[in-house]
């Protein structure tokens, strides 16, 4: 008996460090992050010699990089969000 209760200590059962929670989390970010880098693509010529001004719109140059931020921002608060804390 004894030793079956050993055996049980030696081998602690084994659990994902990351939750529901935080892989909600993380998919979350990796849409924003997605759906910036969509938002950049596009704004290409056919023609290299014919410059186009659509290049530096305002999706491209501001909304774009704010959402790959803030999806970055989300996927660090993933990983560091404890899903065992106790509201």
């Amino acid at each position: 008996m004894s030793k079956k209760n050993n055996q049980q200590q030696q081998n602690p059962k084994r659990e994902f460090i990351f939750q529901k929670r935080n892989y909600l989390y993380m998919f979350v970010g990796l849409a924003f992050i997605t759906l910036g880098f969509i938002l950049m693509s596009g704004g290409s010529n056919d023609d290299p010699n014919i410059f186009n001004p659509e290049i530096y719109n305002f999706r491209r140059i501001r909304l774009a990089p704010t959402l790959v931020l803030i999806g970055l921002g989300i996927e660090v608060y993933a990983i560091l969000l404890n899903p065992y804390k106790k509201k």
